[in-house]
């Protein structure tokens, strides 16, 4: 008889999972306590408006054909890709923007145009990102975190060194343009640490970055959620919405099942893509694995303050994905991770998708997504959203060169105590915990409970750490254990 799993949530990581085991002749129950799957990755529909709540960035392509891939499919069976050009600009200041082409050779260009001979060393440097890609993706994140024995291999060893080094000190060392420098350093944001506290072989997303570039799935990544729901359900996988999880029932050590909606669910196996930390509230204390001071001095990537807008016009002066760095990066940082705190000056992102893709908006109007790092756990009021509103749109307006208050039709908006009621999110985090030196593969939370037999976690919090194509391979790790063990 089939042993029948049960995962909890439905975002990217849990949904990678239900497909694996699908595949491999599991019974597969997912249960979503939302209205709608998709986990952060949500879609917001308002007014003839279609936004992505959670990300907005498509790199690492290959990530998601493998996924496919072991389904004998391909991401265009489901979507269309586009290839950005430009893949985003960045703004330091109302006569200083910087723009990142859809090619190497481009940026080379660009980089040359602001420091002379910097072309070549950063054609070095994205040879040793690119060596490093290869590296994580054949050898690193792919491996279950279980020892540190999975690190060990020529290729590594032989690289260790970057592992006690960090990404901020490489790129300064090589570029004496800060604003090239903050432009290498911007994507290891996406891993959830300053670039002073991430490990320099994490170098490979700027080849993510500059080498295999920036992808939009037309009508948005919610179309990427919405093909692994199709995919899960032809394998076979139950889908259930509006389906809380209160309790994870444990006897003699052993995960039996679930409570939802007040209903007890039994089955062989639970598996949680919720976050790690409340997922263990939902068990006995002498079943957890990790006490509340070990979730306290961990370091969590931001949370978000975003805001989702349609305009009544088209707006000028920006891009598809539009940065906006004209204040002191390293000031915002401290005020995420250092001494949390709302941040005096901070920098922020926009995405505007109706640029490239007219199923966006309404013909004539442009809907904006606009995001504030934070630190996790700070205080969320109406208040200060609206403060917080009004100074990063009239940056945008001095710096972008036009007037859009009075064009806005609507504006929502997500935060810290959004990301706690919609996700269970510790301290309202946005994106898992951060990829620093001690936090790194086996250093992360567990995917297999050392506690209670058959209850095994996936996402963010454990490995390989944050962002969307590292949920993906989070989901199928964790498959292939529960296969291993069962």
């Amino acid at each position: 008889m089939k042993k029948s799993v049960i995962i909890i949530g439905a975002g990217f990581s849990s949904l990678a999972a239900s497909c694996y085991l699908a595949q491999a002749g599991y019974n597969v129950t997912v249960l979503e306590k939302n209205k709608t799957v998709g986990g952060r990755a949500r879609q917001l529909l308002k007014d003839g408006f279609t936004f992505d709540i959670g990300p907005t960035w498509y790199w690492m392509p290959d990530v998601f054909e493998r996924f496919f891939a072991d389904f004998n499919k391909k991401p265009s069976d489901y979507y269309t890709l586009e290839k950005l050009n430009p893949a985003y600009s960045v703004y330091f200041d109302k006569d200083e923007q910087i723009t990142i082409e859809d090619s190497l050779d481009k940026i080379c260009k660009t980089f040359e145009d602001v420091e002379k001979g910097s072309s070549i060393k950063l054609k070095k440097f994205i040879d040793k990102a690119r060596t490093n890609y290869d590296i994580a993706i054949k050898d690193l994140v792919y491996k279950p975190g279980v020892s540190p024995l999975e690190l060990m291999s020529t290729a590594t060893i032989m690289r260790v060194n970057q592992f006690f080094s960090n990404i901020k000190r490489d790129v300064r060392k090589s570029f004496k343009n800060i604003r090239l420098a903050q432009i290498l350093e911007f994507p290891v944001l996406f891993l959830g640490a300053k670039p002073s506290n991430t490990p320099s072989f994490y170098n490979f997303m700027n080849y993510a970055d500059f080498g295999l570039g920036t992808f939009h799935p037309k009508k948005g990544m919610y179309q990427v959620i919405l093909a692994m729901e199709t995919l899960a359900k032809e394998l076979g996988v139950n889908i259930k919405t509006e389906a809380s999880v209160k309790e994870i029932e444990v006897k003699s050590g052993k995960a039996k099942g679930v409570v939802s909606n007040n209903h007890f669910l039994g089955a062989d196996i639970i598996l949680s893509g919720a976050d790690y930390w409340h997922t263990e509230t939902l068990i006995e204390k002498k079943y957890r694995q990790y006490s509340e001071s070990y979730w306290s001095k961990k370091t969590f990537a931001p949370a978000a303050l975003l805001f989702y807008i349609g305009f009544d016009k088209k707006l000028k002066n920006v891009n598809h994905h539009t940065l906006f760095f004209d204040v002191d990066f390293d000031e915002h940082a401290f005020d995420i991770y250092d001494n949390p705190k709302w941040p005096d000056n901070p920098l922020f992102y926009a995405s505007f998708p109706s640029i490239t893709d007219k199923s966006s908006a309404p013909e004539g109007k442009e809907a904006g997504i606009f995001l504030i790092p934070l630190a996790p756990g700070l205080n969320d009021t109406p208040e200060l959203r609206q403060l917080y509103f009004d100074k990063v749109i009239k940056r945008f307006e001095h710096l972008t060169s036009q007037k859009v208050t009075d064009n806005i039709l609507f504006k929502e908006s997500f935060c810290i105590n959004d990301f706690i009621k919609d996700y269970n999110s510790y301290k309202g985090n946005a994106y898992g915990m951060a990829n620093t030196l001690t936090q790194t593969a086996f250093l992360r939370p567990k995917l297999k409970s050392s506690k209670v037999n058959n209850l095994y976690f996936t996402g963010q919090l454990t490995v390989p750490g944050p962002g969307v194509p590292p949920s993906l391979i989070s989901g199928k790790l964790v498959s292939e254990l529960i296969i291993k063990h069962h």
